[in-house]
């Protein structure tokens, strides 16, 4: 994420944070094929999981969404 322009990191840094109070936000994906969640941040993509029994949040991959999913 360093190498992102400092607003995209900024957007893509501050929708991380509110995963924190809700994990499910209006507008997250679940993929169909995985146990994975997707936010959309502009053309980046934000790759995640959640464990309810663990009260977590575990980010797989941040990138542009060319790149993201494979």
């Amino acid at each position: 994420m360093e190498r992102l322009p400092k607003v995209v990191h900024n957007r893509i840094s501050n929708r991380i944070l509110s995963l924190e109070n809700n994990p499910r936000p209006k507008g997250a994906k679940k993929l169909s094929a995985r146990d994975e969640y997707r936010l959309r941040v502009g053309n980046y993509r934000i790759l995640y999981t959640v464990s309810d029994s663990e009260s977590a949040v575990t980010i797989i991959a941040v990138g542009h969404r060319r790149e993201v999913y494979r």
